[in-house]
């Protein structure tokens, strides 16, 4: 269950939030950008998270430290100034680094939807918010599980700007996109019935049992909040190219505007393919019943650019409602598999329920479950009569 927390008005912000703070705050209600010199050795100080990797830091220069209003993507100093549920923060290297009161953070302002962890959204000022993922999110918590502990407290001491004083937001250091490449690859979609339903382990199985076949398999993550640990999956089960939604500008895609988040999907393909790769392999985060994964499934580019699709369950009912929902696009999944493959069990109830293959984690990983294209593409006598 999700404990609600306040909607905090900005005076809200300013009585509540300051005082769990503590020490020296910035002045966030001025309406008059202020700025001050951001020392290099200040910089390189602050332990910077992964969703900040592709943000040229030798293009900062200042910290605006009020008058301005976050937006989603902006780089942002803070104080850690309690520890909560994200005790450490992953660096661009993947390394997850402890973190201590008073440090400071290099991070992206951006919303995010865990159902497990928390929902929060960009604040309309530079008040105190919170860290609300280990990648590096700057936002307001405004749900939050009844299992996790609260939400790790920062200020904001400034935004990071260039000598111009514009804010260096991740959008400016997006990956370039490409044109759409004159024959597509192969491309399968692993999509989830929820939250921690195996998708990550799938693909990263996918991407093992192709690799050891000999094929070169790019892999790319459409949807999330920024962290490294499903790239680092990837590209440790030998993965040919991984990109994720942060090397197109967005730290977050939860309430991205839907012209955005439908672009996102074939600009990804093509910058995959671009790599050269025999197999695309893409993630959807969430469950089929999150707005935005079924926004994606429905859509016209979905169809353009995905082949096949992949169901990853937690159980036998949440396949079954996996398989009904992709039937509402006219989609039938090539699989099933994810968590609930671990349970002897819940796969015979999956059985009694479709005709689909149920594809435990070791056939994916020893290559002896693929997709039939790609199963008679390297079978010369599938094309004998031809």
């Amino acid at each position: 269950m999700f404990t609600q927390l306040e909607n905090y008005s900005v005076s809200g912000e300013r009585g509540i939030l300051a005082d769990l703070a503590g020490g020296n705050q910035p002045d966030w209600s001025e309406d008059v950008a202020t700025t001050a010199p951001l020392p290099e050795t200040r910089l390189s100080a602050a332990k910077r998270s992964y969703a900040t990797r592709r943000i040229e830091l030798g293009d900062a220069v200042r910290l605006i430290t009020s008058g301005a209003h976050p937006a989603s993507g902006d780089l942002v100093l803070a104080r850690i100034d309690r520890i909560g549920h994200h005790r450490r923060i992953e660096s661009p290297d993947g390394r997850r680094r402890q973190l201590y009161v008073g440090d400071e953070v290099l991070l992206c302002y951006g919303a995010r939807y865990a159902s497990d962890q928390f929902e929060a959204l960009v604040p309309e000022t530079m008040g105190p918010c919170h860290m609300v993922a280990a990648g590096g999110i700057a936002a307001r918590c405004v749900n939050r599980h009844d299992a996790t502990k609260p939400a790790t407290r920062i200020t904001p001491l400034g935004l990071v700007a260039d000598a111009a004083g514009q804010v260096l937001n991740l959008r400016r250091y997006a990956q370039p996109t490409g044109r759409r490449a004159a024959a597509r690859p192969y491309t399968l979609c692993v999509v989830g019935t929820s939250m921690n339903a195996g998708k990550t382990t799938t693909i990263a199985g996918l991407v093992r049992g192709l690799t050891r076949m000999g094929k070169k398999v790019a892999v790319g993550k459409v949807t999330g909040t920024g962290a490294g640990g499903d790239r680092w999956a990837y590209v440790d089960a030998g993965a040919h190219a991984v990109l994720d939604f942060t090397d197109f500008g967005h730290p977050s895609t939860y309430l991205l505007p839907d012209d955005q988040l439908t672009a996102l999907l074939p600009a990804m393909v093509c910058a995959l393919a671009d790599r050269q790769p025999d197999v695309v392999v893409l993630e959807l985060a969430d469950g089929l019943f999150f707005p935005e994964t079924a926004g994606l499934v429905e859509c016209p580019a979905f169809a353009d650019v995905v082949d096949d699709v992949v169901i990853a369950a937690g159980d036998a009912m949440g396949a079954e409602a996996g398989i009904r929902r992709l039937a509402d696009s006219a989609i039938t999944p090539v699989a099933i598999a994810g968590r609930m493959t671990s349970s002897p069990l819940a796969v015979r109830e999956a059985k009694a329920l479709t005709d689909a293959p149920i594809v435990p984690l070791d056939d994916l990983m020893e290559g002896a479950w693929v997709p039939a294209a790609l199963a008679e593409a390297a079978d010369p006598s599938a094309h004998a009569a031809e």
